[in-house]
């Protein structure tokens, strides 16, 4: 994937600042927004994947900063909800004016409550997605109900959210207070789909169902079984996001090659890092796609195969191709192969390292004891295995 920072004015001279995902071929088929939770940001960790998983969807996402946040100029005490409509509606039409009309909302907790009601304003918009979304906006006020006296008797309150401070005032409150998005659910008219966690603890997934209940079809729910709130586990934000880009994909158009996202330039394979992905490396053969990455102990985030992983299983799978190709030639009773190999690295006496792939194989079928034997042998003539073992030259330039 590709992100580009995007400053996005708004008529009172409030800048919003805003990262644009694309898939790692910059050429997504729809565009989507991204609407964070209360008093976060765009650099959350659930928005950041969740937004990169929709890419390899094909979809161009803005993940931006509500007013008042992140890197967003202006005083959040002056925005609140009515501004984060308003702020959404800014982004939809700057991505109108520049790439292309959004088509999918998604919002986290009151992020989802704001594009159910922004789906209303913004005519390009055909899915809606939420997670873990309050049915109400008064549901916010929570989170600060012990300073709610104050602020109403003084017109402000510096109070703590999080663990960091913010200044509300009466406005603030009265805005939240006086919105209801339940109303706008029964016009909403486009396909809806709810995700939210059972165990959630700051907004209960008593207000899913108060959702799901006022909305008409289609709509979709979705459990996010184990997560918090914020998605703080990787694979609840990832899975999330995948789940989303599955969905929507029944109501819009994508093309079929969206799977490939790198141009190999004519080569056999090409491969795309993003150092803000950390090691995370997307790679092609400009038909099939796979992931690989490093794991935690050396500091990767494990979501794919490591590179000596990638070599074992092209020696793997190299392997029980062979195998299976001679079986058949000899029309041997083969059903099934299973190829198992580790990768170590030893030292000969003169302290050299060197590599040692060992391979194991699991023959299925109504084999004797000479076929499987010969099947092994077999096994040490596949052309991957072959490389291996001999000497390799690798020339590396710079690409044009």
């Amino acid at each position: 994937m590709r992100n580009t920072e995007l400053k996005i004015k708004r008529n009172d001279n409030v800048t919003l600042h805003a990262y644009l995902e694309l898939p790692a071929d910059g050429k997504p088929d729809q565009f989507a927004i991204f609407a964070h939770c209360f008093t976060c940001n765009s650099e959350l960790s659930a928005v950041k994947n969740i937004s990169r998983e929709l890419t390899s969807h094909g979809f161009g996402v803005v993940r931006f900063d509500f007013t008042g946040l992140g890197q967003s100029t202006g005083d959040f005490s002056d925005s609140g909800f009515s501004a984060n409509i308003e702020d959404l509606c800014e982004v939809s039409d700057f991505l109108k004016e520049n790439y292309s009309a959004p088509t999918l909302l998604i919002g986290h907790s009151l992020g989802g409550a704001a594009v159910l009601v922004a789906a209303h304003k913004i005519d390009s918009i055909k899915a809606v997605a939420t997670i873990g979304s309050p049915a109400t906006t008064s549901h916010v006020t929570h989170l600060f109900e012990d300073d709610l006296e104050e602020i109403k008797k003084q017109g402000s309150a510096e109070v703590n959210i999080g663990g960091r401070p913010f200044r509300i005032n009466s406005q603030f409150v009265d805005d939240l207070e006086a919105q209801d998005v339940l109303s706008h659910l029964k016009d909403l008219k486009k396909p809806l789909l709810i995700l939210h966690s059972p165990q959630d603890d700051v907004v209960s997934i008593d207000n899913a169902a108060e959702i799901y209940q006022k909305a008409f079809h289609p709509k979709s729910f979705v459990s996010l079984d184990g997560a918090d709130h914020l998605l703080k586990n990787r694979k609840d934000s990832k899975y999330a996001g995948s789940v989303i880009g599955a969905w929507v994909a029944r109501y819009l158009e994508f093309s079929p090659e969206k799977k490939i996202k790198i141009d190999t330039r004519g080569h056999h394979v090409a491969a795309h890092l993003n150092l803000e992905d950390n090691f995370i490396t997307q790679i092609t053969n400009g038909k099939n796609t796979l992931i690989a990455d490093e794991p935690e102990d050396v500091g990767g985030d494990d979501s794919g195969f490591a590179p000596y992983d990638l070599v074992s299983a092209g020696l793997a799978a190299c392997t029980a191709m062979t195998v299976k190709l001679y079986a058949e030639r000899k029309d041997w009773p083969l059903r099934e192969v299973y190829v198992y190999v580790n990768h170590e690295k030893e030292k000969n006496q003169a302290g050299k390292k060197f590599d040692i792939f060992s391979k194991s194989l699991d023959l299925l079928g109504e084999l004797d004891n000479k076929q499987k034997e010969r099947l092994v042998e077999i096994a040490a003539k596949c052309p991957t295995h072959k490389t291996l073992e001999a000497s390799s030259q690798i020339k590396t330039t710079l690409a044009e």
